[in-house]
Formats: structure tokens, C-alpha cells, sequence
């Protein structure tokens, strides 16, 4: 029988309108302003710090909707933006600089929606608000660092020719300075530096050359520090539990990262700007000096050696040669031992496990130090104005090395667990190649994105309204069927949004579910005048409406599917706002097509399938 739907297809239609709604709901509930509090490196949170707080927030009497201690932070929750500013300069004030006290934004979804997966959108910079930095990889430490790797390689290329050289230095204008016994020693270095791909012999002369690295090699090496850079800075961000931040280059030194929700930039600047790393370096144990002759300057530091402190203030000699760094560690995790003191075990890469393997084989029960290394800002800048960063060491651990080990081992003397995990996380996300230097930020504020959200909801509200009352003036009864199956594409396009894993809603987003307000009615407008043509050609009612929705298919898939290919081309090529643009536009097609032809045959077939109909209402 014409125009009948079975029992079973209205099933599905209602399930999935309503697993739509149940997903989008979540929306409608929004975000509490909140102050989250945690701890600074070796500063714990405890319950005893949220009591603290408690009591001066009542004193202060501000009121809050709760305060929840989990995961080692507490997050308090306020009524308002103006409420949860005053909150978090008092609670600063009052806890110091041992704690991180940071603005945030926590979701207001009920627990019964939250426990089948329902959470509201996420939403970008420009509609959540948070913090935008512009970031500049400091390139002369990067090359620096490629500087010795290649005193070190030069060193052991030499070493395993067996050409012997008095100096291997490296000058003041980046170069590496070579003197040798005689020439013959010379020429064959000539001979090996040649065979270097990596290297250009600058100038030679009398029992010595001055080499530099290559053009080559150091363009290279400036590409690898920014996109190593960019997705360490990206896996970091991800792992401490910023949500959907965006990190992507921007020329040749730059990268950009925004961070929504967040809207404190010391936290920010905490997360991004730890460029903490380990140094393992052997001590120097040599009964020939006097460790506090050389601290207080009677005797000179030994050549190769120099003095680092430990957290409580002890000196330890270490030699300059690093055994190995952070940029070998592939895994770390953080455990407590069979003392209950806290460690961090350490995988390392094949080149990592090889280099460990040969110095443990050869130092034995002799002292290694492990050295924690991080750039901070020094609050301070140069005659650019850029900020000056100050390199921080401290010893965490001195130990004797009672066995042979490779890829594989344990750091101990971490005070606390809370610090054994940021240490663990740190290095597992990976150490910067370079440090970072700050030198743009921005701070979106709540009430900006309020209003975004605003004028976007405005803008989708109008359009909704204008194409409902055109479809209603126009075509009737169908126009009801094409206004029900308008609000249903919403709340599918919502709740699909909702349920993405990285889909991001921004104001170009917004732009696109516009868009597809607009777009969504086209194919009823198609159905509705090929069932109107057919009535004109004297066609029965039954007829017509079948026709109309067959005839008009062909259309409605040709003109949808170049706008989806548009719309994945976009995704493809585009970044950042493009990119959620072309999402909404894509996802806003898909399910266009659905509630207009699914949706409103459906309706069309409940109301005048299978009957005898004089009249249509179109």
C-alpha cells in the first residue's frame, strides 16, 4: 500500500530523535565558574588545605555551590564570574605561592546524564574563553645544544680513528675549534670531516682546523625543534587535562596555543612552559679536591667539573659531560617502593639503552647523579623585549651504580608522590628540544564568550524563525512536517556534536549550524514541489506524495553531496576555526538529509498514508 511505513521504521525514527535530545541536553545546563587548587612542585593539596579554605571563604562569607577534594586538587564551585574572581585573589593571598590557585570552568551536567557518556559541547577559545599564546622557540639554545652533540660525535669519531688532537672546543661564533700534535693527525681529520655529511671545514691551518656545522643540517635542525616542539607542547597540554587546546605552528620559530577554559595564564604558563628534563651525569668523587674548599672559592672548580646543589642546599661535583638526556626517555611512571618512598621508572630508546649500557659497564660502583633541569621565566627581558628565561638545576638524586643496567631503571630521592607524578608526566610527555619564550598573550574572558554565545543562539533563533514561517505561509500542513523535522536536524546536529570526541564548536561553527538552518529546508521545498507538480498533472493524492518523494530524491543527493565533499575538503585542507566550520557544515548535511526526507515521509505517511484523502494540504 502506497505511502505506509511498518511499525518498525517509527521506532527508529523516535530512538534516534530521542538518543539525539538526550545527548544535547547536557547543553542546556551549561558550566559553573570554578577555582581549582593544586599543588606546586613538592606542595602537596591535602584535606587540611580544603579546610583551610573552607574557613576563610566563610569568613570572607562567600558562598559557594561546593567545594570537592579528588585527584589531588580541590575545585571550588561559584554562583558567578564576580564571585569566583574575589574567591580566587583571596584564596591566593592566603595559601601563597606554594599552591596554584587557577580560574576554570566546570560543567553543571547532572550526574545521571554524565554517567551514560552525556556532556555538553566543547567549546572554542572565542565562545568558552581562556588564554591565547603566541610562542617563539629559542633557537640559540636549540643550536647550542647541537653544538656539543657534535663535539661529542667528533670526539668519538676521532677517538675510534684513532686520531689523536690536543683541543676540541667550540668559539664564541658557534664553531668548533680543532688543534692537533701534528699534520698528518690534521689531514686526517680533514679526511673524516669530509666523509660528514653534517659538517664544513672552515679554514685550516698549522696543526689546526676551525669547523662549522652545516647550512643543511642546521635548517634542519631548526624545522625538528619547532615540530618537536609543537606536538610535545601538544601531548603535554593533552595529558594534564586541557580540554580540546589547539597547538599548531606558525612560521618559522612561532607556535600558537589557546587553551579553552582556562582562564588563569600563570597556570597556563606553569603547564606550557615546563620544560623539565633529566641530566644523568657522573659525579666527580675524587679524593684530590676538597668539596667546601670549592664552594667557598679557596680552590678553583676542577677543568670539566662543575658544582650543582641538591633541593636542601648541598653541593655536589659533577662533570660537565652529560650521559645521557631527557630526549631518550620513551615511557616513565611514577610508584612507591617496597619503603613506601615514591620513584620514577624510566624506559629508555635503543640509542638511549645503548649509551646507559656502555657507561654503567665502565663506572660500576661509582656515584651518578640525576639532575632535574627546567627553564622558568625570570621575569626579567632583553633589549627586544622578549622574556629572559633562567636555566634551573637542582640534584634529586646521587646514587652508586651497583649493577649493569640499559633501557630500563629506577629514580629515587623524589620527595612526594605528587611530585614523582609531575616528574613522571613531564618526562613521558616529553622534554622540549628548545625552550619556549612567551611573547604574546591574551586572555579571553567568560562574559566574551557569553556574549558570542549569545548572539550566535540569536542568529540560529532567527533563522529557525524565518524558515519555519516561510515553509508554514507556503506549504502548510507539509510546512509543519519540514518546521518539526527543522527542529529535530538541531537537536541531532547538537547532540552529535556533543558525543564527538574532537569536535569543537567556535563562532565559525555556529556559522555552519546557520548555514544548515538555511540549507535543510531546500529539500522539502524540492519534495514539496514535484508532489505539487504531480497534483497539477492530475495525478491522485496517494500517487502524488509517493512520487514527489521519489522524484525529488535524485536532486536533494546531487545537490547535498557537493556540498558534503565542500565540506570534508575544508576539513582537510583547513585549520582551527575552518576546521569546525566544515565540521558543523558536514554533520549539518548528513543529518539534514535524514530528518527531511526520513522525518517528514514519516509524518507525511502517519497523517494521510493508507486513508482516502480529497484534500492535500500543501
Amino acid at each position: 500500500m502506497l505511502n505506509r511505513y511498518p511499525l518498525w521504521k517509527y521506532i527508529i525514527l523516535v530512538v534516534v530523535i530521542f538518543v539525539g535530545l538526550l545527548y544535547a541536553l547536557p547543553n542546556i545546563y551549561g558550566e559553573d565558574p570554578a577555582i581549582q587548587i593544586s599543588g606546586s612542585r613538592g606542595n602537596d593539596v591535602t584535606v587540611n588545605t580544603q579546610k583551610q579554605v573552607q574557613m576563610l571563604l566563610s569568613e570572607k562569607e562567600i558562598e559557594t555551590k561546593s567545594i570537592v577534594f579528588e585527584n589531588n586538587s580541590i575545585l571550588i564551585r561559584v554562583a558567578n564570574n564576580d564571585t569566583q574572581l574575589k574567591a580566587k585573589e583571596l584564596i591566593a593571598e592566603e595559601l601563597g605561592d606554594k599552591y596554584v590557585v587557577a580560574l576554570n570552568l566546570a560543567s553543571a551536567t547532572p550526574a545521571w546524564l554524565s554517567s551514560i557518556g552525556a556532556e555538553p559541547m566543547k567549546l572554542g577559545l572565542d565562545l568558552r574563553g581562556g588564554v591565547h599564546f603566541l610562542m617563539e622557540v629559542d633557537m640559540s639554545t636549540a643550536l647550542e645544544k647541537l653544538l656539543d652533540q657534535a663535539i661529542n660525535t667528533l670526539k668519538s669519531d676521532f677517538n675510534s680513528s684513532k686520531i689523536n688532537y690536543s683541543l676540541l672546543n667550540k668559539n664564541s661564533d658557534q664553531q668548533i675549534i680543532i688543534s692537533f700534535d701534528n699534520n698528518d693527525a690534521r689531514n686526517a681529520a680533514i679526511s673524516k670531516i669530509n666523509q660528514l655529511v653534517d659538517y664544513d671545514i672552515v679554514s685550516q691551518g698549522d696543526k689546526k682546523l676551525i669547523v662549522a656545522i652545516s647550512d643543511n643540517k642546521l635548517q634542519q635542525a631548526r624545522t625538528d625543534a619547532v615540530a618537536q616542539n609543537t606536538t610535545i607542547l601538544r601531548n603535554r597540554v593533552n595529558q594534564l587535562g586541557v580540554a580540546e587546546p589547539i597547538v599548531q605552528r606558525q612560521g618559522a620559530d612561532r607556535i600558537i596555543v589557546e587553551l579553552p577554559g582556562i582562564q588563569d595564564t600563570a597556570l597556563a604558563k606553569q603547564i606550557l612552559g615546563a620544560t623539565a628534563t633529566l641530566e644523568f651525569r657522573q659525579v666527580n668523587n675524587s679524593k684530590s679536591y676538597n668539596l667546601n674548599d670549592i664552594v667557598s672559592g679557596k680552590v678553583k672548580v676542577p677543568y670539566g667539573s662543575e658544582i650543582k646543589y641538591a633541593q636542601d642546599g648541598r653541593p655536589v661535583l659533577l662533570y660537565k659531560n652529560v650521559v645521557l638526556t631527557g630526549d631518550h626517555i620513551t615511557d616513565s611512571s611514577f610508584r612507591l617502593n617496597e619503603y613506601g618512598q615514591p620513584e620514577v621508572s624510566i624506559s629508555l630508546d635503543s640509542d638511549g639503552g645503548k649509551k646507559m649500557l656502555a657507561f654503567t659497564q665502565k663506572n660500576r660502583y661509582e656515584p651518578m647523579a640525576t639532575l632535574f633541569v627546567e627553564y622558568k621565566d625570570s621575569g626579567k627581558v632583553d633589549k627586544d623585549g622578549k622574556p629572559v628565561l633562567e636555566k634551573q638545576e637542582e640534584v634529586i638524586n646521587v646514587a652508586t651504580i651497583q649493577g649493569i643496567f640499559s633501557d630500563r631503571f629506577q629514580v629515587t630521592g623524589i620527595n612526594s608522590v605528587d611530585e614523582a607524578k609531575q616528574l613522571s608526566l613531564l618526562l613521558r610527555a616529553g622534554a622540549l628540544i628548545a625552550p619556549i619564550q612567551i611573547i604574546e598573550e591574551l586572555t579571553v574572558g567568560p562574559s566574551m564568550g557569553e556574549e558570542n554565545i549569545t548572539k550566535g543562539l540569536e542568529s540560529c533563533v532567527w533563522g529557525l524563525l524565518i524558515s519555519v514561517a516561510f515553509m508554514l505561509i507556503v506549504y502548510r500542513l507539509f510546512g509543519v512536517f519540514a518546521s518539526i523535522a527543522l527542529v529535530a536536524n538541531l537537536i541531532l546536529i547538537v547532540g552529535i556534536m556533543s558525543l564527538l570526541p574532537g569536535a569543537t564548536l567556535s563562532m565559525p561553527g555556529i556559522a555552519g549550524i546557520v548555514l544548515t538552518v538555511g540549507m535543510a529546508v531546500d529539500a522539502n521545498v524540492l519534495i514539496n514541489e514535484r508532489i505539487k507538480e504531480e497534483l497539477r498533472n492530475g495525478r491522485g493524492i496517494q500517487h502524488a506524495i509517493s512520487e514527489g518523494y521519489a522524484g525529488a530524491w535524485s536532486s536533494i543527493f546531487d545537490a547535498n553531496i557537493t556540498t558534503l565533499i565542500t565540506a570534508v575538503i575544508l576539513y582537510a585542507v583547513g585549520t582551527g576555526s575552518i576546521k569546525g566550520f566544515a565540521i558543523t557544515l558536514g554533520i549539518g548535511i548528513l543529518t539534514s538529509m535524514f530528518t527531511s526526507i526520513v522525518g517528514t515521509r514519516a509524518l507525511a505517511n502517519l497523517i494521510y498514508g493508507g486513508r482516502r484523502v480529497n484534500k492535500l494540504s500543501i
